[in-house]
C-alpha cells in the first residue's frame, strides 16, 4: 500500500463519514415530531420499545442519536429503564441496517451510476427547498450518495492489499482472531462510528484481503466498539444516563461473546461446506451481524427485569436518596400509632428539607437553578409517598383521633410542596435582584428576604424543640406590613423612573413568590400541632383570620420584645450609604 492508497483510504472514510452525518442529521430533520412520536410508543411494552428502537436507528442510521433521545424520555418520566433497555436492544439490530445497505447495494451495483446524480439532486431540493421539509429530504439524499461514493473508494483501496499483508494466514489462527476483535474495537473507538468500522470490514472482505473467520472478528470487533461511544457519552450525566450506558455496555459484551462462540461454531461448517463459493462472503457477513444481536436479544430478553432492578440500586445520587422515605415502612401500618408516628417523623424531615431548599433559594445565584431543581424534585418525590402511606395507613382499623390526624398530614404536605415550588420561581429572579440599581429597592429586598429566612427558622420542624405557632403568627404579621411597603416602594420607584417597568413588574412577582412562601410556612408551623396527641395541641386558627393581618388583640398581644427583635431584623440592612450590607448572601443564609 503505498502513499496513494493511504490517501484514497482516508479520503474514502472521510466521505463515508461525512455521508453518514448528512444522512443522518437530514433524515431527523426532515422526520421532526415522527421520531418523538415513534419513540412515544415504546412506552406502551418492552416489545414495542423493541420495535421503536429497531425502526427508528435503521431509519436515522445513528444508535447514539436514539440512545441520547431515550435518555431524554427516561429523564422525563415517559420511559421507565426497564423499556429504554428494550430500545437499546433494538438500537443494535437497527444499526445492522448499514451492512446490508453496503452488501446489497454498494458492491452489486455501479456506484457512480446513481451516487452522483443523487448528490447533484439532493443539492438542487436543498437549494429550492428552503426551510421546508423537502429541504432536509435533499440533505439526507445527497448524504446518501457521499455515502456510496466514500464506499467506493474504500473497496478499491483495499484491493491487492492480500498480496501485500498475510492476512489470509493471520486471521484463521486464534492469537488472529483475538487481534482482528481488538482492531475492529480499536477502529471503533478511534473514528467513533460503528457504521464506518462496518464498511472497512466488508470492504476488506469483499477485497479479499481478508478470510471470512477474520472479517467476523472484526464485526464483532465493531459491536463492542460501540459501548465506548455510550461510556465517553454519560461522563458526568445524570444517574439514568448512566443506567443505560451500563446496560448497553452489558448487552454489547454479552452479545459479543454470543457472536464469538457463533464464529468459532460456524467458520468450520462454512468453509468446508464450500458455502462461501455459492454466497457473497459480504451477504454472509451482513447476516452475521443480524444474527448475533438477534441471538443477544433473545438472551437477554428474560434477563432484563433482573438487570433493571440491579441497575437502579446503581449510580445513585446524593438527590436520589434524600427522596428515599427514612421512617416509613409499610410493615408498621397494621400498627397505626406506630405508622401515624413514623410519617409525622418523615414530614418533619420534609419541613427541614423544604425549609432548607427555600432559604438557599433566598440567597442563591443563576449557577444554583440545577441544584435547586434536583432538590425540588427529591422533594415531591418523598410527598408523593408519604401520600401513598396516608392511603394505605387510611384503609387500617383507625381511630377517630387518629383519623383526623390524616387530612391534616396531608395539609401540612401540601404547604411543603408548594414551599419547594415557590423555591424554584424565587430562584429564577436571583438574575434581577442583582440588577436592580435603586438603592431604596435593594434595601427593601434585602430585608424582606432576611425577615423570610427568619420566619423559615422558626417554622422549620425540629424533633428536638416544641414548636410553636405564636411566634410565627407574629413574625408573618411583620413580613406582612413590610411586604405591603416594600410594593409602594416599587410603585414608587416607577412612577419616578427610578426602575423601568419591566423591572418594575419582575420585582413584583417575584417578592409576591416570597410572601406567598412565608405564608405558607406559617400555615405548615400552625397545622403541625394538629398531628401531637390531643393534650399537647394548640387552637388552630382558621385561615381567614390569619391569612393577611392578626387581630388587633393579637397586636396587643406581641411584647415589646418581640416588637423590638423585629424591627431589628428590619433595619438591619439600613446603613447612612442607603444600601445593603456587604455580602447578603451570607447574612441571609446565617
Amino acid at each position: 500500500m503505498d502513499l496513494s492508497n493511504i490517501g484514497d483510504l482516508i479520503g474514502g472514510l472521510g466521505l463515508f463519514l461525512l455521508g453518514m452525518q448528512m444522512m443522518t442529521n437530514g433524515l431527523k430533520s426532515a422526520a421532526g415530531q415522527s421520531l418523538r412520536k415513534a419513540l412515544q410508543a415504546a412506552t406502551k411494552s418492552r416489545l414495542r420499545g423493541l420495535a421503536s428502537g429497531t425502526l427508528i436507528t435503521a431509519l436515522v442510521q445513528s444508535s447514539t442519536a436514539v440512545t441520547i433521545a431515550t435518555i431524554g424520555f427516561v429523564n422525563a418520566g415517559l420511559l421507565n429503564l426497564g423499556q429504554s433497555i428494550a430500545v437499546i436492544y433494538g438500537c443494535n439490530i437497527g444499526t445492522t441496517m448499514t451492512g446490508w445497505l453496503v452488501a446489497t447495494i454498494g458492491f452489486n451495483f455501479r456506484i457512480s451510476i446513481f451516487a452522483l446524480p443523487m448528490i447533484g439532486l439532493g443539492m438542487l431540493i436543498r437549494l429550492v427547498g428552503g426551510d421546508r421539509r423537502q429541504a432536509h429530504f435533499g440533505t439526507a439524499m445527497t448524504g446518501f450518495g457521499l455515502f456510496f461514493i466514500g464506499l467506493s473508494f474504500l473497496k478499491d483501496t483495499f484491493i491487492g492489499l492480500e498480496n501485500a499483508f498475510p492476512l489470509q494466514e493471520v486471521g484463521t489462527t486464534s492469537v488472529g482472531l483475538a487481534l482482528f476483535m481488538l482492531a475492529g474495537f480499536t477502529l471503533t473507538v478511534l473514528i467513533q462510528s460503528s457504521s464506518a468500522a462496518m464498511a472497512i470490514t466488508l470492504s476488506l472482505a469483499a477485497a479479499g484481503a481478508i478470510p471470512l473467520t477474520a472479517a467476523g472478528a472484526l464485526v464483532i470487533g465493531a459491536n463492542l466498539g460501540t459501548t465506548s461511544t455510550a461510556a465517553l457519552s454519560v461522563i458526568g450525566a445524570t444517574s439514568n444516563a448512566k443506567r443505560i450506558a451500563c446496560a448497553h455496555v452489558i448487552f454489547n459484551l454479552i452479545t459479543g461473546l454470543v457472536g464469538l462462540v457463533l464464529l468459532m461454531t460456524l467458520s468450520g461448517v462454512i468453509n468446508s461446506s464450500g458455502l462461501t463459493d455459492i454466497f457473497d462472503m459480504v451477504i454472509l457477513l451482513a447476516l452475521f451481524h443480524t444474527l448475533f444481536n438477534l441471538l443477544g436479544v433473545l438472551l437477554m430478553w428474560p434477563l432484563t427485569t433482573p438487570m433493571e432492578k440491579f441497575l437502579n440500586r446503581r449510580f445513585r445520587t446524593a438527590e436520589a436518596d434524600a427522596a428515599k422515605p427514612v421512617y416509613l415502612d409499610k410493615n408498621i401500618l397494621e400498627t397505626p400509632p406506630l405508622a401515624i408516628d413514623a410519617m409525622t417523623r418523615e414530614l418533619a424531615r420534609v419541613s427541614r428539607m423544604s425549609g432548607t431548599l427555600a432559604k438557599e433559594a433566598l440567597s442563591a445565584e443563576a449557577n444554583d437553578r440545577s441544584h435547586i431543581q434536583a432538590q425540588i424534585v427529591c422533594i415531591n418525590k418523598l410527598i408523593t409517598k408519604i401520600g401513598s402511606f396516608n392511603q394505605k395507613l387510611a384503609q387500617q382499623n383507625l381511630s377517630e383521633e387518629s383519623a383526623e390526624i390524616l387530612p391534616s398530614a396531608m395539609r401540612v404536605a401540601r404547604y411543603h410542596n408548594e414551599i419547594a415550588r415557590l423555591s424554584g420561581l424565587i430562584v429564577m429572579y436571583s438574575e434581577r435582584f442583582s440588577q436592580v440599581t435603586d438603592s431604596n429597592t435593594q434595601r427593601d429586598i434585602y430585608n424582606l428576604k432576611k425577615i423570610t429566612n427568619k420566619m423559615l427558622n422558626a417554622t422549620i420542624i425540629d424533633d428536638e424543640v416544641d414548636l410553636s405557632s405564636a411566634n410565627s403568627r407574629t413574625l408573618l404579621h411583620k413580613l406582612e406590613k413590610k411586604y405591603q411597603k416594600i410594593k409602594q416602594h416599587i410603585l414608587d420607584a416607577m412612577i419616578e423612573s427610578r426602575l423601568s417597568p419591566k423591572e418594575g413588574t419582575d420585582l413584583l412577582d417575584s417578592l409576591s413568590h416570597i410572601h406567598r412562601l412565608a405564608e405558607q410556612a406559617e400555615k405548615s408551623s400552625r397545622y403541625w400541632s394538629s398531628l401531637s396527641p390531643i393534650e399537647h395541641r394548640e387552637p388552630i386558627h382558621t385561615e381567614h383570620k390569619h391569612s393577611n393581618k392578626l387581630s388587633e388583640t393579637d397586636n396587643e398581644k406581641m411584647t415589646e420584645a418581640e416588637s423590638d427583635a423585629i424591627d431589628e431584623v428590619s433595619d438591619a440592612g439600613d446603613n447612612s450609604s442607603g444600601k445593603p450590607p456587604e455580602q447578603p448572601r451570607k447574612a441571609i443564609a446565617e
